[in-house]
């Protein structure tokens, strides 16, 4: 029979309950193998549920020493109660000094105080008791997350001015780096919004007119990688010269909040925008050759593409990469039946073939085919040579070269550069 003795308003803060006429005290901590919240209890007296009762700070640090003794039992073993006993007459019934001194020996969760409106400066020099005149039952999660992520920045030596932790904040970004950052100028005191946007401001002119497009080797959403160091690079440049006083924190959230807002602008427009934006939107005008093209990958996936479609060849084409691209397929072919010529491109490799048919089999004989290869740098080059080659077929590639037939010679050249 298990009956609730007492409890607080705030449900997480250990319940003294009485089991089988003995009294308890009752938490909730970890999760089992299962991932559901295991619960654990030991035995107190009398006079420790009249502390218990009548001083939250005491409540509360009983609870901060007991957690790591629940951490420690993991996902099945048992709490040991003996330890959790012992830590009840040093806290609930010992002199403030004396419970100073316990907490500079123990572990205890300093983020369970803090975020129950523990005294921050009080509790870093070792006085607990005093730190904890300023206690609250309600908790405030935020206010520990924040303290945790200002230690991880002091760990590694940064340390934030007002502007710095503004900027951090108006991105979202001030309690979890890897936020996807975004504008919340709520977040931020009204006092110093205007310096947070003349940062922003910033930025926004250092990047005007710069453009992160998309990679559809990597899938249908991915961006170029290539854009996106470029860009940051520029805004953090400029950022720098004009605001030397923030911290490499601050600098690069204002930098990645823009990267992301310009791949986000790439992932949800039309692929036919991303084509005109790249500048190669060259095959929707009158003087494109091509009428018919062949889309294939590596599995024999095929895919026609007509002139007369709603859709120009390369955007067809880049949603199909987009689509069929993964680890184990990366070779994709363009083809031309009726003129007898296509390209291949390896995105392996980073390297590409263009192949014209020289002479029709018949007659039992194989066709006659010309190879030559080259090197593709990104996927910028890629886009530019399946616009060429849509445009005006493998005679328009002859300037992206140079092509070489012989494979040996491709190769070597291919290692060169890889070592580069």
């Amino acid at each position: 029979m298990k009956d609730i003795v007492f409890t607080r308003m705030s449900g997480w803060i250990p319940n003294v309950i009485r089991e089988d006429g003995e009294l308890k005290l009752m938490l909730g901590a970890g999760a089992d193998a299962n991932h559901e919240p295991r619960t654990f209890t030991f035995s107190i007296g009398e006079a420790h549920l009249e502390v218990i009762r009548e001083d939250l700070p005491r409540h509360l640090l009983l609870w901060s020493a007991v957690l790591p003794l629940c951490d420690a039992a993991g996902t099945r073993s048992r709490l040991d109660e003996d330890a959790a006993v012992a830590l009840l007459d040093p806290i609930l019934l010992a002199a403030p000094a004396d419970v100073d001194a316990l907490f500079r020996r123990i572990r205890w969760d300093r983020s369970r105080l803090i975020a129950h409106g523990a005294d921050i400066g009080l509790l870093e020099r070792g006085q607990v008791s005093a730190a904890m005149r300023t206690a609250t039952e309600t908790p405030n999660g935020k206010r520990a997350q924040e303290y945790q992520a200002n230690r991880r920045r002091a760990e590694r030596g940064a340390v934030l001015g007002p502007l710095d932790a503004a900027l951090l904040r108006y991105t979202g970004r001030y309690v979890h780096g890897a936020t996807v950052p975004r504008r919340m100028p709520d977040a931020v005191d009204p006092t110093l919004l205007p310096e947070v946007m003349r940062v922003i401001a910033t930025a926004e002119q250092a990047c005007a007119g710069m453009r992160i497009g998309r990679d559809p080797r990597r899938g249908k959403r991915a961006t170029d990688k290539r854009d996106r160091d470029r860009m940051e690079a520029t805004i953090e440049a400029a950022v720098r010269r004009a605001h030397p006083e923030l911290v490499d924190d601050a600098v690069r959230t204002v930098s990645l909040l823009m990267c992301s807002e310009a791949a986000d602008r790439s992932r949800n427009a039309p692929m036919e925008d991303d084509e005109e934006a790249a500048g190669h939107r060259a095959d929707s005008d009158g003087s494109a050759r091509k009428t018919a093209l062949s889309f294939t990958d590596d599995k024999g996936v095929e895919k026609k593409w007509l002139r007369d479609g709603p859709r120009t060849a390369s955007a067809e084409f880049w949603e199909f990469v987009g689509d069929r691209s993964a680890a184990d397929n990366e070779v994709f072919t363009i083809e031309d039946e009726k003129m007898g010529e296509g390209i291949q491109l390896h995105f392996y490799a980073d390297s590409t073939a263009r192949i014209t048919t020289l002479r029709e089999g018949g007659g039992g004989a194989d066709p006659e085919y010309r190879v030559e290869y080259s090197l593709v740098d990104g996927i910028g080059g890629y886009r530019k040579l399946v616009s060429a080659f849509v445009r005006g077929g493998c005679a328009a590639l002859e300037q992206h070269g140079p092509w070489m037939s012989d494979v040996a010679e491709f190769e070597r050249e291919r290692r060169r550069r890889k070592a580069r």
